[in-house]
C-alpha cells in the first residue's frame, strides 16, 4: 500500500476517502422466524462468496473454572455430525474448491467458508447441520483438549509478549470478564470435560443467537431462499439473560511485572476508554481512533518519528484502539527499548507524547494526513470480500447495525483537532493506566515451539 505520508493535495485526499463503487450497494437484510439474521452484500467483481455465521458467543460469556471452553467449542465444531463424519467438514469444502476456518474473540465465535459462487449451497448445508446436529463425544473432545492445551503453550505461554497482554488483562480488570485470556488458562483446560462443552453448545448456539454474512457474487433473494431451505428448521433457544458486568473506576496507575524467558524486555501499557455504543451520537471513539492514528500507523507519526528515528529509545513502538466490542474498551501502546535502554526510560518517553498532544494538541496538516490514512484503511478493506463480511459481522455481534459503517466513514471525516486533544486529556490518565512490563529472563534451554496439529485458525 503506498504511503499514506507521502500524498499531498486536498483533491488527492478526498479521492482516497471516496468508497469503491461496489461498497456504496447497501447489505440486504432478512429474518427467519426462529431468529437468524440473514445480511448480503453483493460484490460481481468475481464470480467466489464469503458465507459466515457469527454466534454472539465468546470468553466474555464463560463462567469462572471454565475459561476457554468458547474456544475448546469451536474446535469441536469440527468434529462432525451423524451425516458428516469428523474432519470430512473440512474435507468437503477444499474438495469443492474453497476454503474454510473459523475464530474465537471476547464477544464472539465465527465460522467461515470463501467459495466458488455456485457452491455457496454445500457450505450452508453442513453449516446448518452443525448448528443443530453437532456429535460432542468424550473421546474427541480429550483428543481435542489436548490440542487446545498446546495451542495456548504455544501462542501463550511461549510467547513473552502474549503473557503480558494476558497479566495487563487480568490487572486491568477486576470485574469485567475480558480479564480472562479467550484461551483459558490452563488449569480450567486441564479440568475441562466434554459436559461442559455440551453445555456451551446447547447454551449458546441457536439461530436466533446468530448472524448470517454472506459477500459475493450472489443474488439476496436467492441466498435469502437457501438460508430458508437450510437454517429455517432449526429450533431458537431461549438465552440466558446476559449481565451488565459493569467494570468500576480505576483509582490510581496498576502495575504488573512478568518474568519470562526472553531476549529483550517490553512495555505494555493500557487505558481504559469508551467503545462505540451509539455510532450517531458517540464522538469520543472516533476521536480516539484518530488520536492512534496520530501516535502510530506510518513512519510520520508520532512514535515511530520521535522514540524510534529520533531519540532511538525504542527499537518499536506502537498504540492501538478497537472501538468495536461489546465490553469496556482500552487505548493500549507498547514498545521494545533500544539497547542500553529500559522500560522506564520508554514509559517516560512515551508519556512526553502523549504530554505534548494534551499541552499542544496536533496541526490540521497532521490531522489531514491521519485522517487519509485512517479512513483509506477503512476503505481499503471494501476490496476484499472477506472484510467486508468481517466488518458486517464484527458490528453486528458488538450489538451495532451494519448500517453504522457508512456512519462510522463520515464520523471519522468530521474529527477535529480539538477532539483529539480533549480525548487525551480526559482518558489518558494514570487513574485509568495499567502498566504491564517484560522481565527477561535467560533463554537456555528454551527450544522454539511448532503449532500443535489440528489448528483450526
Amino acid at each position: 500500500m503506498t504511503r499514506i505520508s507521502r500524498i499531498s493535495g486536498f483533491s488527492v485526499f478526498l479521492l482516497m476517502l471516496a468508497p469503491p463503487l461496489s461498497a456504496l450497494a447497501n447489505p440486504h437484510e432478512f429474518k427467519l422466524a426462529n431468529g437468524l439474521k440473514v445480511i448480503v452484500k453483493e460484490d460481481h467483481r468475481a464470480p467466489v462468496v464469503v458465507s459466515q455465521v457469527w454466534y454472539r458467543a465468546g470468553s466474555m460469556d464463560e463462567y469462572n473454572g471454565t475459561t476457554g471452553v468458547a474456544h475448546v467449542l469451536e474446535h469441536m465444531m469440527f468434529k462432525g455430525t451423524p451425516s458428516v463424519p469428523a474432519g470430512e467438514f473440512s474435507k468437503m469444502i477444499a474438495a469443492a474448491g474453497g476454503r474454510d476456518n473459523a475464530f474465537t474473540s471476547r464477544d464472539h465465535t465465527a465460522y467461515f467458508q470463501q467459495l466458488q459462487k455456485s457452491r455457496l449451497e454445500l457450505s450452508f448445508k453442513l453449516e446448518s447441520d452443525r448448528m443443530q446436529n453437532l456429535q460432542l463425544t468424550d473421546r474427541e473432545f480429550a483428543k481435542e483438549i489436548k490440542v487446545v492445551m498446546e495451542e495456548r503453550r504455544w501462542r501463550t505461554d511461549d510467547k513473552p509478549q502474549s503473557l503480558v497482554y494476558e497479566e495487563m488483562s487480568a490487572v486491568a480488570f477486576k470485574e469485567h470478564p475480558y480479564r480472562r485470556p479467550v484461551i483459558g488458562w490452563m488449569n480450567d483446560l486441564e479440568n475441562m470435560t466434554g459436559q461442559d462443552a455440551r453445555d456451551w453448545y446447547q447454551r449458546w448456539y441457536a439461530p436466533n443467537n446468530a448472524v448470517l454474512v454472506v459477500v459475493g457474487d450472489v443474488q439476496p433473494k436467492a441466498v435469502f431462499a437457501l438460508a430458508q431451505k437450510y437454517f429455517g428448521h432449526a429450533k431458537a433457544k431461549a438465552l440466558p439473560e446476559r449481565k451488565p458486568q459493569q467494570e468500576p473506576d480505576q483509582q490510581g496507575v496498576r502495575r504488573v511485572n512478568v518474568k519470562a524467558p526472553a531476549k529483550l524486555p517490553y512495555l505494555l501499557m493500557g487505558y481504559h476508554v469508551p467503545v462505540l455504543k451509539n455510532p450517531e451520537q458517540d464522538w469520543e471513539p472516533y476521536a480516539l481512533e484518530m488520536l492512534g492514528g496520530v501516535l502510530d500507523g506510518n513512519e510520520s507519526a508520532r512514535l515511530n518519528k520521535a522514540l524510534v528515528r529520533d531519540s532511538r529509545v525504542a527499537s518499536s513502538a506502537g498504540a492501538s484502539y478497537d472501538a468495536i466490542s461489546r465490553g469496556p474498551g482500552m487505548f493500549l501502546l507498547d514498545g521494545t527499548p533500544s539497547e542500553g535502554k529500559n522500560v522506564a526510560e520508554l514509559e517516560a518517553a512515551i508519556r512526553e507524547q502523549i504530554d505534548k498532544i494534551k499541552q499542544d494538541g496536533v496541526t490540521e496538516d497532521e490531522l489531514l494526513r491521519v485522517k487519509a490514512q485512517v479512513i483509506a484503511a477503512q476503505v481499503y478493506q471494501q476490496d476484499s470480500t472477506f472484510y467486508q463480511a468481517m466488518q458486517i459481522g464484527e458490528f453486528e455481534t458488538a450489538g451495532l447495525s451494519y448500517k453504522a459503517l457508512e456512519t462510522r466513514l463520515a464520523k471519522l471525516k468530521e474529527v477535529t483537532a480539538a477532539q483529539i486533544q480533549e480525548v487525551a486529556r480526559k482518558y489518558l490518565t494514570d487513574d485509568s493506566l495499567t502498566v504491564a512490563t517484560l522481565d527477561p529472563q535467560p533463554l537456555e534451554g528454551k527450544q522454539p515451539v511448532a503449532p500443535p496439529k489440528g489448528l483450526h485458525h
